[in-house]
């Protein structure tokens, strides 16, 4: 409830003054100005005219005459105080209700008191301060309008003639006439209330319903699916920037354009859904770009309208593409461990003949030739397994100096090369990556076998590690000294099964990058100028 402070209580709970751009505030107060003008206005006009009704002036003509002339210029000074907002709206509306009250009671006054009737227009003045006005004003102007109205009656009971006073003295049609404003204020008080809390969830609700539209409107533009909107005759109400891509159209204006000059295949899938002669809809493709669309047509609204997504069909073939790849690698494992029981007896018997000294010459060669063949298929067979049964990924923080100090030592132990062949470099001291230690290990222990294995006829170092940070990014290189790799095998590097080699795998490298991307790092080929190969490995930031 709002206490008795009339004008601070509202103030305290948030509600200001209307500034002077608040064109829906200040409205009203003009709406009352001009009345207020016309009604001034109304009463001169009829004075020159010599058409005042009987009553009006009837006591004391010279103050009545005096009193409408003065009306009419305070009317017109509100009128222009309200149009230039000279001053704040409650000090106008105060001003206004305080200079009616006066003009009133006097015109009353001058006109032989309540009798008059002109007490009645006290009632619009408070009415329109009570609608106006914030907190209980308009209860504190009734209440100094009915104490005007008193302070008349007196002031015509002393001062009148008796026999006129005797006439115009009617003290319960005055308090009548008060207990009628103090109704007005406490209805208009209400009712002002009531259209301030309306205005107020109104302004909410607009609010809420602004941040909803822009939300959706965000939400449409940046989906990965083109979303397409056409009226009854095929003109474009909305579109997203996906759509605009799938359909070639750039920067081009489409809304309000016609789709069947833009996109003609889409009108027409369109005009056959339309007319029911059409149930599923089928690819087409964009003319400027080549590119294969399906779209996918929706009822909105009443039916005049229609919703169109659009899909890349290129992403759905990629998918498609996927689930295929990742059958055929279940498939691939399984028949790869299945081989390995009948190639392992194979295996063994070929090492039991190899021990048989009946064998000649031609045998044990070819026998030779069944054991290097086994032990190949058995190397493919176990980086299948490997690839399959790839676990998920456990980054650490590694400082690649002494990490790749120690993973040196060890090489050079395992790989049996001379201590001069491997040279190793990190420059800053102090890079340190987040990676799988294990997995990172396996790849570069693939890379540096692979390049020592190429440079095995180079001079020392044969092979070189390093690795250094070029802006923020940390990488590791390792290259070897050999005679480098074909330009028409390099872009097939990383394929699965290739390779340059009759010995290999061709699952070395592809196994290398596959284990590089579950740690959000790239594995690419960067080939010196002065020959060899270089891989580089460049970590995520």
């Amino acid at each position: 409830m709002v206490t008795a402070a009339p004008l601070l209580s509202e103030t305290a709970k948030g509600e200001k003054s209307p500034g002077p751009h608040d064109i829906d505030h200040w409205k009203p107060l003009g709406y009352l100005a001009i009345y207020r003008l016309l009604l001034a206005g109304l009463l001169v006009a009829l004075y020159l005219l010599k058409l005042t009704p009987t009553p009006f002036g009837s006591l004391y003509p010279a103050l009545y005459v005096a009193v409408i002339y003065g009306y009419l210029a305070a009317a017109f000074l509100a009128g222009i105080a309200v149009r230039t907002r000279m001053l704040p709206f409650h000090t106008l509306v105060d001003i206004h209700t305080f200079t009616d009250i006066a003009c009133i009671t006097l015109l009353m006054h001058a006109s032989g008191g309540v009798d008059s009737g002109l007490g009645m227009l006290l009632v619009v003045s408070v009415a329109a301060a009570g609608l106006l006005s914030v907190g209980r004003t308009a209860t504190l102007f009734a209440a100094l309008a009915t104490l005007a109205i008193l302070i008349e009656q007196s002031l015509l009971y002393l001062n009148a003639p008796a026999h006129i006073a005797r006439e115009a003295i009617n003290y319960p049609q005055a308090g009548m006439l008060g207990a009628t404003l103090f109704a007005t204020a406490a209805l208009a008080h209400t009712l002002a209330r009531r259209i301030r809390a309306s205005e107020k969830l109104a302004q909410q609700r607009g609010i809420d319903l602004a941040n909803m539209a822009q939300l959706t409107d965000y939400v449409i533009q940046h989906m990965q699916t083109g979303v397409l909107v056409t009226d009854a005759g095929g003109h474009i109400r909305l579109i997203n920037a996906t759509a605009r891509q799938l359909l070639g159209l750039g920067a081009k204006p489409a809304a309000g354009a016609a789709l069947e000059q833009l996109v003609p295949a889409l009108q027409k899938q369109l005009q056959s859904w339309r007319a029911g002669e059409r149930q599923t809809s089928s690819l087409f493709e964009v003319p400027h770009t080549g590119q294969q669309v399906l779209p996918h047509f929706m009822p909105i609204g009443n039916g005049a309208d229609s919703l169109i997504f659009l899909e890349d069909a290129s992403d759905a073939s990629q998918q498609a593409q996927q689930l295929k790849l990742a059958s055929l690698g279940r498939l691939t494992a399984s028949i790869a461990h299945e081989i390995r029981n009948p190639l392992g007896a194979i295996s063994h018997a070929g090492e039991l003949l190899e021990e048989s000294p009946a064998l000649e010459t031609g045998d044990k060669r070819l026998l030779r030739i069944i054991l290097e063949q086994s032990k190949r298929i058995n190397a493919i067979i176990e980086s299948v397994l490997h690839l399959g049964r790839r676990n998920r990924t456990h980054p650490e923080h590694i400082e690649l100096g002494p990490w790749l100090q120690r993973f040196l030592e060890e090489f050079q132990r395992i790989a049996t090369c001379q201590p001069g062949d491997i040279r190793l470099s990190v420059e800053p001291t102090d890079l340190a990556v987040q990676f799988d230690p294990t997995q990172l290990h396996q790849i570069v222990w693939n890379l540096s076998l692979n390049g020592l294995r190429h440079a095995a006829a180079a001079p020392a170092p044969k092979l070189e590690i390093s690795a250094g940070r070029s802006g923020d990014d940390i990488w590791l290189d390792v290259r070897d000294h050999g005679p480098g790799i074909p330009p028409e095998a390099a872009e097939h590097l990383f394929e699965p099964f290739f390779t340059t080699e009759g010995k290999g795998t061709g699952l070395g490298l592809y196994l290398a990058r596959e284990l590089t991307e579950s740690n959000r790092a790239r594995l690419i080929c960067l080939p010196p100028p002065d020959g060899g190969a270089r891989f580089r490995l460049l970590f995520a930031r």
